[in-house]
């Protein structure tokens, strides 16, 4: 076995991606204070083409170089927007006819292992502070909850951790569907 060498992965361009189907989800990034969580969004965003994402509140923005630290030029691929109001983002993205989902612990939220989404539909996901979570505010008006099963004594994950878990789960789900 040998390591391969970045030349022989076949990733694609700035241009390439920006033209390729996307995965039909989008993230919404709720006053997330870590530049670093939101930099390692954005590359998780890049690794499975999601389509866009949203950075609402005290979100930070791009171009900024702790970002860059983790995104590592994802900010240039991944389509993104600033919102100040999360639940002005919810309101127009169901307007759209997307699903949104928190992600977060709540009354008979569905567990990840369980959620199974549909096809011919585009799903948006809220990741909310890294101390306060998705605010009930943005729970209210979203289609529903999903969390992350956890076994352990921490009540939590970092977001970044659980953008991985969450978006790579759905976008296996999402390539089996079709």
């Amino acid at each position: 076995m040998r390591k391969l060498e970045n030349s022989e992965l076949d990733r694609k361009t700035v241009t390439d991606f920006k033209l390729a189907d996307k995965t039909p989800i989008i993230i919404i990034l709720d006053d997330i204070r870590s530049l670093h969580n939101i930099g390692s969004v954005f590359r998780t965003s890049d690794a499975f083409l999601i389509e866009k994402i949203y950075l609402c509140g005290i979100t930070a923005t791009p171009p900024n170089k702790e970002i860059h630290k983790t995104a590592l030029g994802a900010t240039d691929t991944v389509a993104w927007e600033y919102a100040k109001d999360v639940l002005e983002v919810i309101a127009k993205l169901k307007s759209e006819n997307t699903t949104v989902y928190a992600i977060e612990q709540v009354e008979n939220a569905v567990f990840l292992d369980n959620f199974q989404p549909e096809t011919n539909k585009k799903y948006a996901l809220v990741f909310g502070n890294e101390v306060y979570g998705v605010s009930q505010e943005a729970i209210k008006i979203c289609d529903g909850c999903i969390e992350i099963p956890q076994l352990g004594t921490k009540h939590s994950l970092n977001i970044s951790v659980s953008a991985g878990i969450v978006v790579w789960d759905l976008f296996q789900k999402l390539k089996t569907l079709g």
